[in-house]
């Protein structure tokens, strides 16, 4: 068995008793539930949930549905060269 260390993590106390009744419900202590996720995390080596903002902001709700609506799209090039003549253009 690999050698064990200690981590410290600072969160909200309310959020702190929250997760830790959550641990108990499902028959797990803290510890385990962060091991858990560090482990997910190297293995994937990625986040193991989706992290977004919950809202997009105006600009981004436009540019969302500009995109489905195949608006204001860039055409396609077929190499980097013929892109930097465009832009250069």
């Amino acid at each position: 068995m690999s050698q064990t260390t200690n981590i410290n993590i600072r969160m909200d106390s309310k959020l702190k008793k929250e997760f830790e009744e959550f641990c108990q419900d499902v028959g797990m202590s803290m510890s385990t539930a962060f091991t858990l996720f560090a482990k997910k995390t190297v293995r994937e080596n990625q986040i193991p949930f989706t992290i977004s903002r919950e809202i997009p902001n105006k600009e981004t709700l436009e540019a969302i549905e500009e995109t489905n609506e195949h608006k204001n799209l860039s055409k396609a090039f077929d190499s980097v060269s013929e892109l930097m003549e465009d832009l250069n253009a």
